[in-house]
């Protein structure tokens, strides 16, 4: 324990450590889905010349994984429908909700009040998109997102609207 006047041993098991906590987790799992819309953008951009969509599709197609023939083919179709140039719109748009992810973690892992704000909205603003994805093409990964995302809304919006609390 320090002797300085201005510091306080902080108790694990009172709200604001919990709020910290919540709020730890929540920035890096922001931060992790920044770093998986990096690696996308970067395989877009990658994609941009012709020849690496070639490449790629080549190789999709002599992939020999039993039991994913269709999956691979609707991925095969769908690649070579989309052609170079979209790949880079592709990689802007994922650079954007990186950085829209990173400013979101960033804020939360400071515990600024503004980023529980702003991370309620953005996250908000995408779950009508994520339950619509959930009716039409059901998927066990595509539920627990909008079900953890939905858990964030509320949870950051519950610590946004408590009054003042010490930081």
């Amino acid at each position: 324990m320090s002797d300085h006047p201005h510091h306080r041993p902080v108790d694990d098991d009172t709200p604001e450590a919990h709020h910290r906590f919540g709020l730890r987790v929540i920035a890096l799992y922001k931060m992790v889905q920044a770093l998986g819309l990096l690696l996308a953008a970067g395989a877009a951009f990658h994609l941009e010349r012709q020849r690496n969509v070639d490449r790629l599709i080549d190789w999709l197609e002599h992939l020999s994984l039993s039991g994913t023939g269709a999956l691979r083919q609707h991925l095969v179709d769908a690649l070579a429908g989309l052609g170079p140039q979209r790949f880079v719109v592709i990689g802007l748009i994922a650079i954007a909700y990186a950085a829209l992810f990173i400013t979101e973690g960033v804020g939360l892992w400071l515990r600024k009040h503004w980023a529980e704000w702003f991370t309620v909205v953005a996250t908000g603003s995408l779950i009508p998109l994520e339950a619509y994805e959930v009716i039409e093409h059901a998927s066990w990964l595509k539920l627990g997102i909008l079900v953890g995302n939905v858990v964030i809304v509320v949870y950051l919006a519950r610590i946004a609207m408590q009054p003042h609390r010490r930081r």
